[in-house]
């Protein structure tokens, strides 16, 4: 099978505000916006935000990797975002996670590489 493209997709009650926190805290590129399908591209990666989303909480899976979680789930609160679990110490060493949720309902994490 040729796969031509992969991307993620979620949802979103407010298009506008779903694209705009992508796009800013994460500081994706917006590759295509409208009320229906929009796509940021991060990292490399892209996530499709559809529009009609009811604004439930969902787990993703997504995870984004960060240098430092604890100043991340701070720019994720700024924009507007949640934190479910703040970020912890763990045996010693800077915390390596933060359980976030965006605009939208959808639960994301954010992770620091481990040494």
């Amino acid at each position: 099978m040729q796969v031509e493209r992969l991307k993620y997709v979620i949802w979103a009650a407010d298009m506008g505000r779903a694209v705009n926190f992508y796009s800013q805290v994460f500081s994706g590129t917006v590759l295509k916006q409208n009320d229906i399908i929009s796509e940021v591209s991060i990292c490399g990666g892209v996530i499709g935000i559809h529009g009609g989303g009811e604004g439930g909480r969902t787990w993703t899976g997504l995870s984004f990797q960060v240098p430092d979680v604890i100043e991340g789930a701070a720019e994720i609160v700024a924009a507007g975002g949640q934190l479910v679990r703040e970020p912890q110490p763990e045996n010693g060493e800077p915390p390596h996670l933060a359980m976030c949720v965006d605009t939208e309902g959808n639960e994301i994490m954010l992770t620091r590489k481990r040494h």
